[in-house]
């Protein structure tokens, strides 16, 4: 009874990890990344940020069929590199997620309510929350509606745009070396949702099957859409607009001369940051219950409620963080906070994978990638902003420390 219930397969577990970053980086994140990057350098580091998010995807299939269980780099970092290692890839994602799904509730309350940005934001955790507690099944449910209405927005954005899309406007070739590499940190944010599928291990059918599949299908597809609505926008905007744009896809929308329809654009955004809420909060929760299994985080969190099959204490906790710092916390703080440590996370998910070792009957050059991935994730997150570097590196040192104290006593 102490274990969760397997009832997804490749086509749920897709759509969960399309939920999990489709938003994110449409909605909140392509405006900062313009500014650190400009116009073609933009894309330089989507593509950059895309290719560190493959390797790291490669990894975590490898790591998460051999251990199908719930944790993600938690349990593969235990299992591979030592308690220590996993207990930090453990504490870097739970405090970098918690970061996260409050800077995608604040984005909700901004899209949807501007002047009650926060009480919207409080309003979202505790929905879907809700939903998250009835079951996993119910979760992918109500992820896969989400999936199509948000598909369906950017659609619409993507052929308006076009009407009034311009080559010369992606002429500007501003932002190399650091901006690029910030850009690419920042633009990270948006695909690290691909990981959502390996933390649901103890929940999916033939997990050795149906994760190596999920996590590369769900990530190509993601990266497919954000390239062509990134040309888009700079198509139609320019990187200095865009760099300036609070609602940038609206803004594409206005600019080809349908500025009616901005208000389904906003409201696109608020469902699909909502769909990206549901699953960061469901993947917390559950890596939450891994740690707390072996008490890296407090007993009291090990619980697995008897008929919906969820854990169902680390949840609330989970919710309980987040609106705290949706109460308190800044959106653009909050992601590059969690840009950091998460980076690192995968840091750790490259370098578990690295013990695997060769495989021949793989078609790719898993070391290497494993290898490369490690080397981006630490690049990546060095060049952020300073005052996010020092807060992500200072919160992992903090989890250290008292991991250390905690050993020792």
């Amino acid at each position: 009874m102490d274990q969760l219930a397997r009832r997804l397969g490749v086509r749920d577990a897709v759509v969960i990890g399309l939920g999990s970053m489709l938003g994110a980086g449409v909605f909140v994140v392509f405006a900062p990344a313009a500014a650190a990057a400009g116009g073609v350098g933009l894309l330089a580091a989507l593509a950059l940020a895309g290719f560190v998010a493959f390797c790291n995807a490669t990894s975590s299939a490898r790591l998460a069929a051999r251990y199908p269980e719930s944790g993600g780099t938690y349990v593969y970092g235990r299992e591979r590199l030592g308690p220590f290692a996993g207990f930090l890839a453990g504490w870097g994602f739970v405090v970098g997620k918690t970061a996260s799904c409050a800077a995608m509730a604040l984005t909700i309350g901004a899209y949807l309510w501007p002047g009650q940005a926060r009480l919207v934001a409080v309003a979202a955790v505790v929905a879907v929350t809700a939903v998250n507690l009835r079951g996993v099944a119910k979760t992918a449910t109500a992820t896969r509606v989400l999936v199509v209405v948000v598909l369906a927005i950017l659609a619409v954005v993507a052929v308006v745009g076009a009407t009034d899309f311009s080559v010369g406007r992606l002429a500007d070739t501003d932002g190399a070396g650091r901006g690029v590499l910030t850009a690419a940190g920042l633009l990270f944010f948006a695909f690290a949702g691909y990981a959502r599928v390996a933390t649901l291990g103890e929940e999916v059918r033939d997990p050795e099957r149906t994760i190596p599949r999920a996590v590369p299908l769900a990530l190509g597809i993601v990266l497919a859409i954000y390239l062509v609505l990134a040309v888009i926008a700079l198509g139609v905007l320019g990187p200095d607009r865009l760099a300036g744009s609070a609602a940038p896809l609206a803004d594409v929308v206005s600019a080809a001369g349908l500025p009616g329809l901005a208000w389904v654009v906003r409201a696109g955004a608020a469902v699909a940051v909502t769909g990206v809420l549901l699953s960061l909060l469901a993947g917390v929760g559950r890596t939450t219950l891994a740690m707390a299994r072996r008490r890296d985080l407090p007993g009291a969190l090990d619980a697995v409620h008897p008929v919906h099959r969820v854990p169902h204490r680390a949840e609330l906790a989970v919710a309980a963080v987040v609106i705290v710092v949706v109460l308190l916390g800044d959106v653009r703080d909050a992601i590059g906070f969690s840009s950091v440590t998460v980076l690192v996370y995968y840091a750790i998910t490259n370098a578990a994978a690295l013990t695997l070792g060769r495989e021949p009957a793989r078609k790719l050059p898993v070391q290497a990638l494993a290898a490369l991935g490690l080397v981006g994730c630490l690049l990546l997150a060095v060049n952020l902003p300073l005052s996010s570097v020092l807060a992500g590196f200072g919160v992992l040192a903090v989890g250290a420390t008292g991991y250390a104290l905690r050993r020792r006593s």
